[in-house]
């Protein structure tokens, strides 16, 4: 297996802070005693990813008025967006979470998921500037900046993604509820979308035609369909 300095293309100057971004807080909250966790960096790479993806929409599409390009960002920056492309580089697998936490799937928690991304590239600013994270940025997220180069204009997310799998083989995606939580009043439905056996994606929604968008949508960003031999 690779490490993530490899999948990410950066070698840290100081590991620690690489250590501190893949450290869940359960791992404290399990261990009793004091331990640093992702939190902070996580807050700072919200911020340091926010920056250079909206520099990079603001340089490819230099016509686009503020409207189009705050609608843009938000398909490379949402909560189900970062979640793909943590999947994209397996970065569960790096996680060090307490056992408990492990043991009720936290390792593939979405949220857990897109926190540690966020922290990963607090960490790379802190370490190496803003050069670098924009370096890893582009690496990581190359194939959702080219959908977005290619179709700035988001058509709905289902279709889509039923286009391009269509266009590689007669069969459609399917998609699963996975898990419901909550009261008839608020309930919250966790998705995934499979293909040929693979899960594509997963996507959270306060319904199950939200949540299939938002499964859509991840799988469009991971495009893990392009790694199928036919």
């Amino acid at each position: 297996m690779l490490s993530l300095e490899e999948v990410i293309g950066y070698k840290f100057r100081n590991s620690l802070l690489l250590a501190e971004a893949l450290t869940h807080p359960s791992l404290a909250y399990e261990t009793q005693k004091p331990h640093f966790d992702n939190q902070r960096l996580e807050f700072l790479g919200d911020a340091v990813i926010q920056l250079l993806l909206t520099e990079r929409l603001y340089d490819m599409f230099p016509g686009f008025s503020e409207g189009r390009l705050t609608k843009l960002r938000a398909r490379l920056v949402s909560r189900e967006a970062l979640h793909g492309f943590a999947n994209e580089m397996d970065l569960g697998t790096y996680i060090m979470m307490g056992k408990g936490e492990e043991s009720t799937g936290g390792r593939n928690r979405p949220s857990t998921l897109a926190d540690a991304f966020e922290s990963v590239f607090g960490a790379i600013y802190l370490d190496g500037g803003l050069d670098s994270a924009r370096k890893a940025i582009e690496r990581v997220c190359s194939k959702a900046i080219k959908i977005i180069a290619d179709s700035p204009e988001e058509k709905n997310p289902k279709g889509q993604l039923q286009e391009v799998l269509q266009a590689i083989s007669p069969d459609g995606p399917c998609y699963h509820v996975l898990s419901e939580h909550g009261p008839d009043h608020n309930k919250s439905f966790t998705v995934s979308v499979k293909w040929k056996g693979m899960c594509l994606g997963e996507g959270v929604g306060n319904s199950k035609k939200d949540a299939e968008t938002k499964a859509a949508r991840a799988a469009l960003n991971v495009r893990a369909w392009e790694d199928y031999s036919i």
